[in-house]
């Protein structure tokens, strides 16, 4: 209960401060989603006076690495980009919302979730904003996620948009339960709970993480998760799938899902998760008034007290998104931007 206290604490903090084409021509769902992309009004920016000093000094939610390498985060500042010399505010020339989540899809091509400014869609040389008025439930984007099917899911205040390249399908939480919206609803207000989280599983089910209660979605019917004394899982910021297909999740403590049991591994909530290439997890978490960066050692997990090591506690103002870069190099999000950690020590590329 304490952590799920001081887990609330820390979404309060934030709201405050956020409030296959074939040779025959024919079209495929990919090209056919880009197609309706390109027929929408375009933003275009210049990208190349935006190169900085350092990278960006404020929040970063979100990091991932493209497939060429770069490293992208998502922070209060824009959209920056790495190339392993120089940081690019990709964004600066086309918007100053606060961003929070993005994804580069399996086309290539980025999203960036902004709070209260909606998505931004980026080819590589236009950009296009995506808003209530195009259908997207909410302004306020949280969470971005492609499906196998190659849909764009977004998690926003007050639910879920599905994107298929044409239109959009939202789902809305409705106080202890979410169902699908038939009636072209959107929401123009922060709502009590919102989606942090999405995953489709290897069984094709989607488990959605959020601020009230976490639910599975089986493509028909939202079933809200609980253990098994009934309870719900509350206040949940990540969820990740295993090479094993285990389910991890945070809320009052780590959680893992083995398909039948959830075992609960220990007492920390975790505000982000990362499955590394050795098997090991690192979660990020909120302990006491430290913001705790923890990894459990992959031979360990097992036990029903793995092994945990604490690799920074306090020493970094609230930790956030996790990254595994392709050297192997661990790259984390901070209140106040963004480290790289080499396994000894942490690089703070804001100085």
């Amino acid at each position: 209960m304490k952590n799920y206290f001081l887990q609330t604490q820390v979404f309060a903090f934030l709201t405050i401060l956020i409030i296959a084409t074939s040779c025959n021509g024919q079209i495929t769902k990919e090209s056919a989603k880009e197609k309706a992309i390109e027929s929408k009004d375009t933003i275009k920016s210049e990208i190349k006076d935006s190169i900085t000093s350092h990278a960006p000094n404020a929040i970063v939610r979100t990091i991932i690495q493209d497939r060429k390498g770069n490293i992208w985060m998502a922070s209060w500042q824009g959209i920056f980009r790495y190339d392993g010399k120089s940081f690019f505010n990709m964004t600066s020339g086309v918007s100053s919302a606060r961003f929070f989540s993005l994804l580069e899809d399996r086309n290539g091509n980025f999203w960036f979730g902004s709070i209260g400014s909606g998505v931004y869609y980026y080819d590589g040389y236009n950009f296009r904003n995506f808003t209530t008025k195009d259908g997207l439930l909410n302004n306020e984007v949280g969470s971005i996620y492609e499906d196998k099917a190659g849909n764009i899911w977004f998690g926003v205040s007050g639910g879920a948009s599905r994107y298929d390249g044409k239109s959009f399908q939202n789902y809305i939480i409705n106080g202890e339960s979410m169902n699908e919206d038939k009636t072209g609803k959107t929401l123009s207000d922060r709502q009590p709970y919102g989606v942090n989280a999405m995953i489709e599983d290897k069984t094709g089910k989607f488990w959605l993480g959020t601020t009230g209660n976490t639910f599975v979605y089986d493509g028909k019917t939202f079933t809200t998760l609980t253990n098994k004394d009934g309870k719900a899982f509350k206040n949940v910021w990540d969820i990740t799938e295993d090479r094993k297909g285990n389910i991890w999740f945070g809320d009052d403590g780590l959680w893992r899902y083995d398909g039948s049991t959830f075992t609960k591994l220990s007492e920390k909530g975790a505000l982000s998760i990362l499955e590394d290439k050795k098997g090991n997890i690192w979660t990020t978490s909120v302990v006491g008034r430290n913001c705790e960066f923890l990894r459990y050692d992959g031979k360990s997990l097992s036990n029903q007290k793995p092994t945990v090591t604490i690799v920074s506690d306090g020493e970094i103002n609230a930790f956030f998104g996790i990254l595994e870069a392709f050297d192997g190099s661990i790259w984390v999000g901070s209140g106040s931007g963004v480290y790289r950690y080499d396994g000894k020590t942490f690089t703070n590329y804001t100085e």
